[in-house]
């Protein structure tokens, strides 16, 4: 099947296709599940470090300013 149908069929733009097929091209479903369940994880850890230092920043406000 043509890159333009498939495309076409669910919606993609082509550049969008190649960048998936340049990302997942070589990966077994199974890898590709474990790397979007690392990629999940690694954005919730970023989240939990923000909203940490965050904290500190706050507290060392309130503690220069006493």
């Amino acid at each position: 099947m043509p890159t333009a149908e498939v495309c076409r069929k669910h919606g993609l733009s082509q550049g969008t296709f190649y960048k998936f097929k340049s990302r997942y091209g070589g990966m077994e479903v199974s890898d590709a599940a474990k790397l979007r369940a690392l990629e999940d994880e690694n954005a919730k850890l970023k989240r939990l470090l923000a909203d940490t230092m965050l904290d500190n920043v706050v507290l060392k406000d309130l503690l220069g300013k006493s």
